[in-house]
């Protein structure tokens, strides 16, 4: 699709809406000063002139339409847009307008300065979010109220990157590399983060910072050995003052990963929350994405889990995996809600299936948009019969019928983590291979980023310069002093 703008600088938005709509369509920007004479179809032509006007010419469909200038005129052809894009496409967009990663966060900001209703006013009358969405955004907002408020000026959590993977996904995103290709890079890899872990701990305390949560994913952290964990997790137990944690979550991820060993590694170093993510329970679509595992071994997993103790577990779901059907996605929300975990996320995926390269694309997204929604209205209205509630929520770019990611726990086992690094909340110490430290001023929202290496061999061959980077945590918390 091409996207030309004329006469204004609101591109970003518009983008990204059509992106909304067209997830897989390459989107080129040409902007201009006036109207070309060649329009490269399919295209956007978006000007702000006398009136603001927009029009869209794809396949068969042609149309524009025009509206008067105002005192948003970005959210004017936003809404212009989006009332094209969904006749063409015959989707309507459950989050309306909205496009960014956190609703929730925006919502709560409209909340404090305006009240809520005129916030409820905004998202529906402005942003066209459906009452669906709206209930569901209100009630993790006023649930993450009380998380939020267990944050203080000087709270900080940790995030520890284990970049490896037994295999990896089809759908998969993250930066992380299998261990068939990697093995020989995990053992000095875990030397030096055990290195940076004990740094980190002299600057948080040094700087007399609380530590709240900690969160070791990737990747996948129990592709390592039993002793690299219990090496890692040692080493955050006696460096890191957890006289204050209140919750130690470990991604074991894939079930195929997991024995009695590391289990054993992970309780006795003190973590308190395991997430065992099956992704579904469908043995077909598990083999399309390139799971290793079986349904079986997700079982047999999270039965040893339990047995040994772990008193929180979580699991993760994705709705609208290939070959999943809203039928075959019920089973899988049956059956993780006979185990009764503790907390589950449901995600939608975020798309990069060839199959819209067809002629029929924008059939195959109506129909793919239509079978997720019905996916996660059967998981939303489970979880919620089975005592579970909604207590955060982000959003991708690619995501089918540009829905969300939403996570659910029963009272009391809110993922804590989640919350904070969504909403921002305070600074995210990070360690490993492509960890991002977050600075956080806690008078502002002002955030610093601190990036390691993204790549296992780039981390280890230059790690002497990854912890100089770091001493600009001492930075940034000098000046808030001043």
């Amino acid at each position: 699709m091409n996207l030309y703008t004329i006469n204004h600088s609101f591109h970003y938005e518009l983008e990204n809406l059509t992106r909304a709509f067209l997830p897989n369509d390459k989107i080129t920007v040409k902007a201009s000063e006036i109207i070309p004479e060649d329009l490269e179809k399919p295209y956007i032509l978006s000007e702000i002139d006398e009136k603001i006007t927009v029009t869209l010419c794809a396949d068969d469909f042609k149309k524009s339409l025009k509206a008067e200038k105002g005192e948003d005129n970005e959210l004017i052809m936003a809404t212009l847009l989006y009332e094209l894009m969904s006749e063409y496409t015959g989707i309507t967009l459950s989050w309306g307008l909205l496009t960014g990663v956190r609703p929730i966060k925006l919502l709560r900001k409209l909340s404090e300065e305006n009240g809520s209703d005129n916030a409820r006013a905004y998202f529906k009358e402005k942003l066209l979010v459906s009452d669906e969405k709206l209930m569901l955004a209100e009630k993790i907002c006023k649930k993450e109220g009380s998380i939020l408020r267990l944050s203080r000026e000087d709270s900080f959590s940790l995030y520890i990157s284990i970049p490896f993977c037994p295999s990896r996904c089809s759908y998969c995103s993250f930066v992380s590399q299998s261990v068939e290709k990697a093995k020989h890079l995990i053992k000095p890899y875990v030397e030096l983060l055990c290195s940076e872990l004990k740094e980190t701990a002299k600057i948080a305390c040094s700087l007399g910072l609380r530590l709240e949560t900690v969160y070791m994913g990737g990747g996948t952290p129990t592709t390592l050995e039993a002793e690299h964990l219990d090496r890692i997790l040692s080493t955050v137990k006696e460096n890191f003052d957890l006289s204050h944690l209140r919750e130690f979550t470990i991604e074991a991820g894939r079930p195929d990963t997991i024995t009695e060993e590391k289990l054993a590694a992970i309780l006795r170093n003190g973590c308190d929350r395991l997430s065992v993510n099956p992704q579904t329970l469908n043995p077909d679509v598990l083999l399309g994405i390139g799971r290793r595992h079986t349904v079986e071994d997700f079982y047999d997993s999270f039965s040893l889990a339990r047995k040994m103790g772990f008193k929180h577990i979580n699991t993760d779901l994705i709705a609208g995996l290939p070959g999943d059907s809203p039928e075959s996605f019920k089973n899988t929300i049956d059956g993780i809600l006979r185990l009764s975990p503790e907390s589950v996320t449901v995600h939608t995926l975020s798309m990069k299936r060839s199959s819209y390269l067809t002629g029929d694309r924008v059939k195959l997204l109506r129909d793919d948009s239509n079978a997720v929604e019905k996916m996660l209205r059967y998981a939303y209205n489970g979880l919620d019969k089975n005592g579970f509630e909604p207590y955060y929520l982000y959003r991708q770019s690619k995501m089918v019928g540009n829905m969300e990611n939403t996570g659910w726990s029963k009272p009391g086992f809110e993922g804590l983590y989640n919350v904070y690094i969504m909403d921002e909340t305070h600074s995210i110490f990070a360690c490993g291979a492509g960890a991002v430290t977050k600075l956080k001023d806690p008078n502002c929202n002002n955030i610093e980023r601190i990036f390691n290496f993204k790549y296992p061999y780039e981390y280890i061959d230059r790690f002497k310069e990854l912890l100089e980077r770091k001493e600009a945590i001492f930075s940034f918390y000098e000046a808030l002093k001043s």
